[in-house]
């Protein structure tokens, strides 16, 4: 374990940079949701995954914000349904004043950049990111996201973009399950 906190470099920080007397808090983007869901861990094919979120969300160590909720539920699937039935905790509210103005900061950046082009912006400023990245810059949690830093890149706003910009952490669902310790063990059926 203390070998993935030394070797996590994520941006321009490293997980074991932050405050070691307190574990980090992840904090869950909507394709971390998403793409458990439709590709490799499956309400249906891994029922522990889920059970693990709702586990780690009582114990404090991970949670999601109420953008990132607003963009799961409403589609008649499986996984609005859980987001349904989910604590209403685990998605928290992000009207606090220390967000908001984190907000103001992250949008100010996203638009005085050159980088990005007018359309990439105004997607950004409608959708969740901006307020997860926020979220974490306010509190210093770890931003959770499948996304990936590109440097280069016009026609939108990648999140680890963000994160790199203000040094918020951010890492991948395999690195945060890693960090929780959770192993999915297979059990042969009877």
């Amino acid at each position: 374990m203390a070998e993935l906190l030394t070797n996590s470099l994520i941006g321009r920080r490293r997980i074991n940079d932050m405050n070691d007397n307190v574990p980090p808090v992840f904090i869950l983007d909507a394709n971390i949701f998403i793409e458990a869901h439709k590709r490799y861990y499956g309400l249906d094919l891994c029922p522990g995954f889920w059970e693990c979120l709702i586990h780690h969300f009582h114990s404090k160590r991970l949670k999601s914000i109420d953008h990132v909720r607003s963009e799961l539920v409403g589609y008649g699937d499986e996984l609005s349904d859980w987001v349904g039935n989910a604590p209403g905790e685990l998605f928290v509210s992000s009207l606090e004043s220390q967000v908001t103005e984190a907000y103001r900061e992250v949008m100010s950046w996203v638009y005085r950049n050159q980088q990005f082009s007018d359309a990439a912006k105004n997607e950004f400023s409608r959708g969740a990111d901006g307020w997860l990245a926020a979220y974490a810059k306010a509190y210093g949690g770890v931003v959770v996201t499948l996304e990936v830093l590109q440097p280069d890149v016009k026609r939108r706003v990648p999140l680890p973009n963000v994160c790199d910009q203000f040094g918020i952490v951010y890492i991948d669902t395999f690195d945060m399950l890693r960090q929780l310790e959770v192993r999915f063990d297979w059990h042969c059926p009877p």
